[in-house]
């Protein structure tokens, strides 16, 4: 099987970055699509304004549509870089999974991509991550990328 489009999300964090590298290179490689999504949720004005000054590793919250739009226009940077053709960007409010998965059903994407941040921590194991719970939902192959360093 070609993956003819391929889904990849990122929160603007180095590892999800990592994650988007390997996307565009498998998408860049095979001709596919590739879509960028990030996921947020509305943040007070008063922490925007603060989340603003932070654009250093965009992990900084990614919440209110301006924030994440900043990181998909870094992640498309990136993606262009590591040899995808062409990119599509997505925000969306909602939970990170959910919107995945819904993306990813709405788009007909053939693959998801994430990274494995937070497979390994205690908050991870008790409560779900996205990477696992992500295994579950989505309606298509999912690609866990290893984007720690053992961290």
């Amino acid at each position: 099987m070609t993956y003819r489009s391929i889904l990849v999300g990122t929160d603007g964090s180095s590892t999800s970055f990592r994650a988007v590298d390997r996307a565009a290179s498998l998408a860049g490689d095979t001709g596919a699509v590739l879509v960028l999504v990030s996921a947020y949720h509305p943040m007070p004005e008063k922490e925007r304004l603060t989340a603003s000054d932070t654009l250093g590793d965009l992990a900084y919250k990614v919440q209110g549509a301006t924030p994440a739009e900043d990181v998909l226009r870094a992640a498309r940077e990136r993606a262009i870089a590591a040899g995808a053709k062409q990119v599509e960007e997505i925000a969306v409010e909602g939970d990170a999974v959910d919107v995945l998965s819904n993306v990813a059903r709405e788009k007909g994407v053939d693959l998801v991509v994430v990274g494995n941040r937070g497979l390994n921590s205690l908050a991870g194991r008790l409560l779900g991550s996205v990477p696992a719970n992500l295994s579950h939902k989505s309606p298509v192959d999912v690609l866990i990328v290893h984007t720690t360093d053992g961290k």
